[in-house]
């Protein structure tokens, strides 16, 4: 695994450990020489993610729209940043660059992101890993709603195995490390 994209909020949020897990992430890809795409906000979780990855000596490449760039204030100390007309290219260029995904906490970008990655595998544009980091439970109302669908008929059981959730970064790099195709929701 040479680079993992991290989906998350352009917002801090307010939850503390939120911004400590993208901190320890963005730590941890570094060490372990993985490099890091993302949005390229140097701006709310983004920015602490982007920022913890570049001063543990990391390599990280920021993907964002021309129209984003005030609105996220588009991080200017990235080892490279591209910036692209629109979100489809954002998203198409963020899953070329990467062998994976990680989702940490955020808004309706960040689920949006989730949900597209979700459905390219489901549908088989791609077959590589995303991993949910719950932190704080973050992700505990979303996987109610998807058990929900699963048994309403909306979604298959065999396709739960697609949005997996770990406790931690270091759990959610040790699913994607295990190189299992089955992780489980």
């Amino acid at each position: 695994m040479k680079r993992v994209c991290v989906f998350c909020g352009s917002g801090e949020g307010n939850d503390p450990a939120i911004l400590e897990e993208a901190r320890i992430l963005g730590r941890l890809l570094a060490e372990r020489g993985i490099g890091l795409v993302y949005g390229g906000a140097g701006i709310g979780v983004m920015g602490v993610l982007a920022n913890a990855c570049l001063d543990a000596g990391g390599d990280v490449t920021g993907i964002i729209p021309r129209t984003l760039m005030r609105k996220e204030v588009a991080h200017r100390d990235l080892t490279k940043l591209i910036v692209v007309e629109d979100m489809h290219q954002r998203k198409a260029l963020m899953a070329d660059l990467s062998d994976a995904f990680i989702a940490l906490p955020g808004g309706f970008g960040t689920f949006e992101e989730i949900f597209e990655m979700v459905t390219w595998r489901q549908i088989r544009i791609h077959t590589k890993p995303l991993v949910l980091v719950n932190t704080s439970g973050f992700y505990d109302g979303l996987h109610a709603f998807v058990t929900h669908a699963t048994n309403t008929g909306f979604i298959r059981d065999s396709n739960l195995e697609l949005l997996p959730m770990a406790d931690d970064s270091r759990h959610a790099l040790t699913l994607l490390g295990s190189g299992s195709s089955h992780l489980k929701f």
